[in-house]
């Protein structure tokens, strides 16, 4: 769905100097699958996501949706392409769940944002899919962050867009939301058709339950091939083993080093 050639990332500073993050980058986001950025601090993986999403300018190549290359899109026809769900906390006040994921509608309705049954319709299976439809008639600053996150997931789902790019989305959250945040990223992937591609820390969770992986190395680098791939060509022990971290191949596991 997603192609991306030649691309180069980075970004332009204060005095206009340009700082170049990676270069040559040629990959492609496979449709329905889960696919996890991976890499260290600092390696650049908001920056990609950023300019996969147009919040960043690309410095050259191209990123190319469904045939035509995102510079060809309006801000409108984007918002109809890509879900986005950044790391930032959301700060809501005096806003109910409901409210919240009818935001994502503001694509299709018209200049007063009014919602006609089908877009109250969609809020509603959006709502549902997150599984938060308990939720809808909580204030957001009332939630937790498992469930707020849910909610800007909720709100993406009612968007309607065939590719959801999140920053982080495990951010914040306790070992089991985390695992219940990917169990519903892969089954809104696998089971409902959707796009997804996030960047995450939580490496052990991306290694069991990601589709792909895209790996980021230090000089910028990607390598992409689903976990068993880059386990079997050492990408993976490459990327992780140190003095004190060792990466399991067989098991698809990080050890500590004693």
């Amino acid at each position: 769905m997603i192609e991306l050639k030649d691309l180069t990332i980075g970004y332009t500073g204060k005095k206009q100097q340009t700082t170049i993050i990676a270069s040559d980058i040629n990959a492609t986001i496979e449709s329905g699958q889960l696919t996890c950025l991976l890499g260290h601090n600092g390696v650049g993986k908001s920056t990609l996501l950023k300019t996969l999403t147009a919040f960043l300018p690309k410095l050259s190549g191209q990123i190319v949706i469904d045939g035509k290359d995102i510079e060809s899109y309006t801000e409108k026809q984007l918002a109809r392409k890509i879900g986005v769900v950044l790391t930032e906390r959301t700060s809501v006040q005096d806003m109910t769940v409901a409210d919240l994921v009818a935001l994502g509608r503001s694509p299709y309705t018209g200049f007063w944002g009014r919602l006609d049954d089908e877009d109250k319709e969609m809020v509603v299976r959006a709502m549902r899919l997150a599984g938060i439809e308990n939720l809808s008639h909580r204030y957001v600053d009332t939630l937790s962050d498992g469930e707020r996150q849910r909610a800007m997931i909720a709100k993406a789902l009612a968007q309607d867009t065939p590719l959801i790019c999140l920053d982080e989305p495990t951010s914040f959250l306790d070992f089991q939301s985390k695992v219940e945040m990917l169990r519903l990223l892969r089954r809104l992937s696998n089971d409902n058709g959707k796009t997804i591609f996030l960047s995450t820390h939580d490496v052990e969770l991306a290694l069991q339950m990601a589709d792909s992986l895209w790996l980021m190395e230090q000089d910028h680098k990607l390598n992409i091939g689903t976990p068993r791939q880059l386990a079997d060509n050492g990408s993976l022990s490459r990327f992780f083993d140190n003095d004190f971290i060792s990466f399991d191949p067989a098991t698809l596991r990080l050890v500590i080093v004693s």
